[in-house]
């Protein structure tokens, strides 16, 4: 039998079938495909063998003597014409973009231009310099000795409370942590972890990115990392440096399928936050190190007039074409394998507007999202969109089909404005508060359509969202210039931190009153890691490249009075299971109609509000009671005071209700057990969020 055969072009990547291994690789313009094999320190190049079976621009062939544990690569010849968009240079060795596992790591270096970095014509000019010894490699893999899968929690979205964290950043300062685990995926679901979450009330942590990634060169130089992730090399590969001592260096896809089975274990959900937008090989002057070397004119986007250049919708030098059926694949081929070999639960897509461009901009029944939509794997599973990215008519909140959810930044916006401060903003915070239908409300979307978060890993934490009042990036070492200047903050009186009782105060307040809008708002709540104990950047708005403890979760206050708010952030949790009109999939009823909980927007003194009220200057307190359509259900009646004075108000008067309790006031003020009855007047303390619990009448009338 010959060493090497046909093989087939079905499936893309190298697999090995318990005999030999089929490799195949996509490249629409590419003269010839040669399969570099080396040795087991992958330093020593053994055989090159051309792939001589060409597909439907599939090159492919079946090695009969090649076993999981091959270190492989590719050299792909063809022109090199920049001006036509072919960048083809067979010295550069190049990463399978089908690699589920590498053998070694990307020493950045000038040798990986396909250019000479010195010459005036720039990327015009050629490099004739091997790059192999400077490459990570891919290697076979046998993807049948895996963990065996645990039963998925499968979370409703109306039940759905997010935790997005850094793999690294959650754990590596924690002491309870034994110190070879912290920092990586197993100790995502270590006990304590585990515990931590289900404290909280959380059901799903989302990840950022631990796609196979690299380093920037620029950042390198300046003794940083690309910390959050967002700089992706290979689709399907577990990203090395969160592997354990547990498990080996070379086997990080063994880690991570283990720990996703044990937090489903303990009924956690994992998302992905995933970066298929772009790619780290950068504009016309970046690297060479895969898919720009495979067949840079199919897989990026180039500029019409001028295919040397890119169409940058990102902000970070070239945008992954979706519009090419194979680039296509080869994104679904990874989302499927996450959620098949891996087990997760969803994905969070980062710039998600690129994802679902064509020749019209945004086309939100393009390639991509119909793709999605009919996949038998991927069509049930979580899918949040990023819904924007930096091109023209990038920013498409509310424009996405209904099988996703969206970050909903108008969310944010409004919830940081009202609590620092700004008036007449009680219009636009009921909205908020109640899932953002102005939004979402159409094409049969349901109100886990919003995201709603107030932080994220973009942009200060909570603790600092009320301790600066404009960024501090210098650690970044771009001169301040990174990051947003639209952070819509408030430092209480004071630039960072303070030891005046006053302020403090008033921070942990401002703190609450956001968690607290957060969990009891209609759509689904996103909490950001380290905001549950008061976790600072010390003002840096952009730590996407501080692998430290500037960027990392800090515990220091876990268990500090005043400070750790988690037990506040689990009573939040347990209310919003207690009533189901917080997590209704079904938007609002305003007045008598279908449906099964409707909303009564209420002035000061318990009377329904009317235009004029809406429209009150520089209001601030903002009231409503949700409630069943049916009688003898409890009913939830929230006060929002963010004016820095108490204001008097009534409990709804109410056939419905014969009385009501206290159940939240985030003033800190011990809650009161007896039941209070309707129209009772109380004061509403300044820039404070009270709770109230409604006993339902035995045989009440179904009007409010």
């Amino acid at each position: 039998m010959p060493r090497l055969t046909a093989g087939s072009p079905a499936r893309l990547g190298a697999n090995w079938d318990g005999r030999g291994t089929n490799f195949a690789l996509f490249s629409a313009n590419a003269q010839k495909v040669e399969l570099c094999l080396f040795d087991r320190q992958g330093t020593r190049e053994t055989d090159r063998i051309a792939l001589g079976e060409r597909s439907e621009d599939v090159f492919h062939g079946y090695l009969h003597d090649v076993a999981p544990g091959q270190i492989y690569g590719y050299r792909v010849h063809g022109p090199y014409e920049p001006e036509h968009g072919h960048r083809f240079n067979p010295n550069k060795l190049l990463l399978d973009p089908y690699a589920r596992r590498i053998a070694g790591r990307l020493v950045v270096s000038d040798v990986h231009f396909a250019y000479r970095p010195n010459d005036p014509r720039q990327d015009l000019s050629f490099d004739w310099r091997d790059n192999a010894s400077a490459m990570p490699k891919a290697v076979v893999i046998d993807e049948t000795t895996t963990r065996a899968p645990s039963q998925r929690p499968h979370i409703p979205w109306q039940d759905t409370i997010i935790y997005e964290a850094h793999v690294k950043g959650l754990t590596r300062t924690r002491k309870d942590i034994p110190p070879n685990l912290r920092g990586t995926y197993s100790a995502l679901s270590t006990p304590t972890m585990i515990m931590h979450l289900k404290r909280l009330g959380v059901t799903t942590i989302e990840l950022l990115p631990i796609h196979g990634l690299v380093n920037d060169r620029w950042l390198l130089e300046r003794k940083l990392r690309n910390y959050w992730g967002y700089n992706t090399l290979s689709f399907f590969l577990p990203e090395p440096r969160y592997a354990s001592e547990d498990f080996p260096q070379d086997n990080p896809l063994y880690a991570f399928r283990t720990t996703v089975a044990r937090l489903h274990d303990a009924g956690i959900e994992v998302l992905l936050d995933v970066v298929y937008n772009h790619t780290a090989e950068g504009n016309q002057l970046g690297p060479t190190l895969s898919f720009r070397g495979i067949d840079n004119a199919s897989y990026y986007c180039l500029n019409r007039d001028n295919p040397r250049f890119y169409e940058d919708f990102t902000g970070c030098g070239n945008s992954v074409n979706l519009s090419h059926p194979r680039v296509l694949q080869m994104v679904m081929d990874s989302m499927r394998y996450w959620v098949e070999a891996c087990h997760v639960d969803g994905f969070r897509l980062d710039l998600a507007t690129t994802l679902a461009r064509g020749k019209n901009g945004f086309e939100r029944n393009g390639a991509f999202l119909t793709a999605v939509r009919q996949d038998p794997v991927l069509s049930g599973i979580k899918l949040i969109a990023e819904p924007w990215d930096l091109g023209i008519g990038g920013y498409q909140v509310g424009a996405f089909p209904s099988q996703w959810s969206e970050w909903n930044d108008h969310y944010r916006g409004a919830m940081r404005r009202y609590w620092g401060g700004e008036g007449s903003l009680i219009g636009e915070v009921s909205r908020r508060m109640t899932a953002s239908s102005d939004l979402f409300n159409h094409d049969g979307r349901h109100t886990r359509a919003s995201i709603n978060h107030i932080t994220v890993h973009d942009g200060f934490t909570l603790a600092d969202l009320f301790s600066y009042a404009v960024k501090h990036n210098e650690a970044n070492g771009e001169g301040n210039r990174d990051g947003s200047n639209n952070n819509n903050s408030n430092n209480c009186g004071i630039e960072g931190p303070t030891t005046d009782p006053a302020i403090t105060a008033l921070r942990r307040q401002l703190r609450r009153n956001m968690l607290a809008c957060l969990i009891l708002a209609q759509g689904v709540p996103l909490i950001l890691a380290g905001d549950e104990v008061g976790n600072t950047q010390y003002g840096n708005n952009n730590a996407y490249c501080q692998d430290n403890e500037l960027g990392w979760v800090l515990w220091d206050n876990l268990g500090r009075e005043g400070e750790d708010m988690t037990d506040f952030i689990s009573r939040l949790t347990d209310i919003r299971r207690r009533f189901p009109q917080l997590r209704s999939q079904r938007w609002l009823a305003e007045g008598p109609s279908e449906g099964p909980y409707r909303v009564s927007w209420l002035t000061p003194t318990g009377q329904e509000m009317t235009q004029s009220d809406w429209n009150f200057p520089e209001g601030r307190f903002l009231s409503y009671l949700l409630g069943p359509m049916e009688a003898g259900q409890k009913g939830i009646f929230l006060v929002l005071n963010a004016a820095p004075e108490p204001i008097a108000f009534r409990l709804p008067k109410s056939l419905t209700y014969k009385s009501w309790k206290l159940i939240l006031n985030t003033t800190g003020t011990k809650l009161d057990s007896k039941d209070l009855a309707p129209a009772t007047e109380l004061k509403a303390p300044a820039r404070s969020v009270l709770a109230f619990s409604g006993r339902p009448t035995a045989a009440a009338a179904p009007a409010l």
